[in-house]
């Protein structure tokens, strides 16, 4: 099961008191205060994993609360720290306070850390409050406690392409034909339920990273179907790939509701640079130059994934899109000199 948001409670462990004792050694007339500080308490962070995709393990239990710490001792014997609680979660998960929809952090790449509850600190014991005046203190402080807190966790998948399209415009087909990924697919509509992810391979060792999310409808953005609910897993992409199916009454209205679709649920989807995969080439002959126009795309492709006829154009295409924008600030000159076959 796909899940990719999820509310849970964290609470850091709690710091161990300080202790209030005295050294009482032979040979050691008037030994003074022995008594140390108690630990601290355990951190609960968030770890990114790679191996993780989905964030259903925190939809079957709801706390989660890191190790106290122990107290201090005589003889100067300082309590042991609690252990930190580390909780893993997929790359692309967005972290905010469920409470106060504070943001507070991102976890990007393998690896990242985000403390989301501080454990509490350890109290001092007496030996800490001895001076040249006061050399018998029987004071001490208790732990403080850890934080606490509601997390609201949210993943967006992070990829490089998003294909966006109507309810079988053939989205699944076409991630299965260029990929590894086993999506769904079927002749009804909505076959596609949660976002999948796919690793296009090209020559020479290239490769990006494509996702598939479910079909959009006209009036999405209004609560109709399934595919808003899913497009926060392209919002980190850096081109969109539209497919509109050769096979619809009108490819032109098809390619400007998914364009109003975008721009109705999140404006920032509607800046993204896109692409139009004129899908199921083969049920045509041959594309006239007015089928479709779309002087915002910066390429329109007509493929078929039944044949493979236009992929490779359409991926090499892709892929040097995908580049250009990583490689923005080298400055490099005309991306697409060496991609046949687009269309700005």
């Amino acid at each position: 099961m796909f899940v990719d948001i999820a509310k849970i409670r964290v609470t850091a462990g709690a710091g161990g008191a300080g202790a209030a004792a005295f050294r009482r050694e032979h040979g050691v007339p008037r030994g003074g205060p022995s008594g140390a500080k108690g630990g601290d308490g355990g951190d609960v962070i968030l770890r990114a994993d790679s191996r993780l995709d989905t964030l259903l393990d925190y939809s079957y239990r709801e706390h989660y609360k890191a190790e106290r710490a122990a107290h201090g001792e005589g003889k100067n014997r300082v309590g042991a720290s609690g252990d930190d609680l580390i909780l893993p979660v997929p790359l692309g998960t967005l972290v905010r306070d469920a409470d106060t929809g504070e943001r507070l952090g991102e976890l990007l790449d393998e690896g990242d850390q985000l403390v989301v509850a501080k454990g509490g600190r350890g109290g001092r014991g007496n030996a800490s409050f001895a001076s040249a005046t006061h050399q018998a203190p029987r004071e001490w402080e208790p732990g403080a406690w850890g934080e606490e807190r509601r997390i609201e966790l949210e993943l967006k998948l992070i990829a490089d392409v998003g294909l966006v399209g109507e309810p079988n415009a053939g989205k699944s087909t076409l991630l299965a034909r260029v990929s590894a990924a086993r999506p769904k697919i079927a002749d009804y509509p909505f076959s596609t339920l949660s976002p999948n992810l796919g690793v296009v391979g090209l020559s020479d060792g290239r490769s990006f990273v494509i996702a598939d999310i479910p079909g959009i409808v006209e009036g999405a953005h209004e609560g109709r179907g399934l595919g808003t609910q899913f497009l926060r897993h392209i919002e980190r992409t850096r081109t969109l790939a539209l497919l509109v199916p050769m096979d619809v009454e009108d490819p032109q209205a098809a390619y400007g509701l998914l364009r109003a679709e975008l721009h109705g649920h999140n404006h920032a989807l509607s800046t993204i640079p896109h692409c139009v995969l004129l899908t199921k080439g083969d049920l045509v002959a041959t594309l006239p130059d007015t089928v479709l126009e779309a002087p915002e795309a910066w390429g329109v492709f007509q493929i078929s994934s039944v044949t493979g006829a236009g992929l490779d154009v359409a991926l090499e295409g892709l892929w040097a899109h995908v580049r250009a924008e990583k490689e923005r600030d080298v400055g490099e000159q005309d991306p697409f000199e060496n991609v046949e076959g687009w269309r700005p």
